[in-house]
């Protein structure tokens, strides 16, 4: 098998971050001996998150076996996810804000036609529905539990709380079409072809506002693997929660 070396861009603060969290926890469970440090370890995460490498090509490179390289990835991914900010303290964060941007985005995944709950039909493909919360400079601030891909993003957001949560924190909040229905606490643009001047000009200014949002989006796509994942839907939400503690501690 031929191996060659495979670059992350990504801080070395992340790195560093995620070898202190791993050491920490062996030291809880007692870990006499295994294959790979600490420091080691932590390599095959990041080049599985952000590169989107399998596990087969990350057990080459590093000579573990694909089982092993499974399972120091899953630890590694685990620890960061359990540290995701939970709604009360996004909102806690937000309350120092200006105002806030909520908005939906899919992730595929490789799913058959068969997979019903799964499909969008906005966007055509098998995915899983993630609630994002950023802040007015487009930062990621908090991604909610992924839903399957034929969840509407009002009814995606209401189970997990969001929508009472902004308003309850008495904050500006911009979102897209989708969330027409949330109430007055979330502002939507207008719908319809035929538009008052005012309401044009009103579509206009919350576009350039909520397009601060997709900056938030395209950092989460930034990390390869989620733009097609492979694994098993209920693995998603770690993998995403990971990926923003992993976000943050790179910033």
């Amino acid at each position: 098998m031929l191996v060659h070396p495979s670059s992350i861009d990504l801080s070395s603060r992340t790195p560093r971050y995620l070898t202190g969290r791993l050491a920490v926890r062996r030291g809880e469970i007692g870990t006499r001996w295994r294959r790979l440090t600490a420091g080691r370890q932590t390599l095959p995460a990041p080049a599985h998150l952000r590169c989107g490498d399998t596990y087969a090509q990350l057990a080459a490179g590093i000579g573990i076996g694909i089982a092993t390289a499974y399972r120091y990835i899953r630890e590694a991914v685990d620890l960061p996810a359990a540290l995701a900010p939970t709604l009360a303290e996004a909102m806690r964060v937000a309350r120092t804000k200006a105002f806030m941007i909520l908005d939906g985005t899919l992730l595929p995944i490789d799913r058959i036609a068969a997979d019903t709950p799964h499909y969008s039909g906005k966007h055509k493909r098998h995915g899983m529905n993630v609630q994002v919360l950023t802040d007015p400079f487009g930062r990621l601030l908090r991604t909610s539990p992924a839903l399957p891909g034929s969840t509407h993003d009002l009814t995606a957001a209401r189970p997990h709380g969001i929508v009472d949560a902004l308003t309850d924190a008495g904050l500006k909040r911009w979102a897209d079409k989708a969330y027409q229905g949330a109430g007055s606490s979330i502002r939507v643009p207008f719908r319809g072809r035929r538009l008052k001047r005012w309401q044009r000009r009103h579509n206009s200014t919350h576009a350039k506002i909520r397009c601060l949002g997709e900056q938030a989006m395209a950092t989460l796509k930034g990390w390869r693997l989620l733009r097609k994942l492979r694994c098993s839907t209920t693995r998603i939400t770690a993998l995403v929660q990971a990926i923003l503690v992993l976000h943050h501690a790179s910033a």
